[in-house]
């Protein structure tokens, strides 16, 4: 693979949490005394995975994603926004080639709830004509649900009842099957503009780190000996961990140490909630 690919498995724990931590270190400064507001809005877009199956080709099988959120506006430069959201995410090894002869595939809906603090690079707010344009960060906290499915001979199965790296087999008495819900860290950048005194819309991209190797159900390794089967003497379970019958039990499947990643990324409207009588910027050129 080309050393110049960005491949977010790299990332550790603990770059991770400072991408989470050091936002949250900002908002004590970033707290005053001008009046708060709200949000609701849509978002419609899409989402991509990034894992054993992708490890670093961002858009890759990229799929429509939409959702909602909430917004609190603290004031012109921090919020903190609720938002859920819902993809799908497809991998596959033939179109990937990272390791096409494994020839493994997968797809999965997603749904996130997540909730993020927000640092604005200006002091916008939906409605000012000083500043109605605005770069902005953000991170957070989140959870996904998620449910693999494998394609072979044209037909969807679930993954992960099928047990395909030995989870049902009492070959592996410690590999358990695995939860379809994870803890995530999600994380990105983003544009903000106001488009008129009560509507705003935002362009974003996140990446979320899952606490899970499995979105794609690949994570160790092959727990059955089928190489030079026959598919004909092959259940559908040991078909779907190992198509090309080519492994034996043992054989590395997938990357247990590097967890998976998801991103969502695209456009927002959201609508402006003046609970807190927050005023229109009157200064328009300074």
């Amino acid at each position: 693979m080309d050393v110049k690919t960005l491949n977010m498995n790299q990332f550790s724990a603990s770059t991770t949490m400072k991408l989470f931590i050091v936002p949250l270190l900002l908002v004590l400064s970033l707290l005053g005394k001008a009046q708060s507001y709200g949000e609701i809005g849509i978002f419609g877009g899409g989402s991509y995975y990034i894992g054993d199956l992708n490890p670093g080709k961002h858009f890759q099988l990229t799929k429509p994603a939409f959702g909602a959120f909430v917004r609190h506006n603290f004031n012109e430069r921090l919020a903190l926004k609720l938002s859920g959201s819902f993809g799908v995410v497809e991998g596959d090894d033939a179109i990937s080639k990272y390791n096409p002869d494994r020839n493994l595939n997968f797809k999965s809906n997603l749904t996130d709830i997540s909730a993020t603090f927000e640092i604005n690079f200006f002091e916008y707010f939906i409605g000012s004509l000083r500043h109605f344009v605005t770069p902005y960060m953000f991170g957070g906290a989140g959870i996904v649900a998620f449910n693999p499915k494998g394609r072979y001979d044209g037909e969807w199965y679930e993954l992960q009842p099928m047990g395909t790296e030995g989870q049902n087999s009492d070959l592996y008495a410690d590999r358990n099957p695995y939860k379809r819900i994870a803890f995530s860290i999600p994380f990105g950048i983003g544009m903000k503009y106001s488009v008129s005194d009560f509507i705003g819309i935002s362009l974003h991209w996140s990446m979320h780190k899952a606490y899970t190797d499995y979105l794609d159900d690949v994570s160790t390794t092959y727990y059955l000996n089928l190489a030079d089967s026959s598919p004909s003497d092959t259940g559908i379970e040991g078909l779907l961990s190992d198509p090309t019958l080519a492994h034996n039990a043992g054989m590395q499947r997938g990357d247990s140490q590097n967890k998976d990643w998801y991103s969502f990324a695209g456009i927002s409207v959201s609508i402006k909630l003046n609970y807190a009588g927050h005023k229109k910027c009157l200064n328009t050129f300074l």
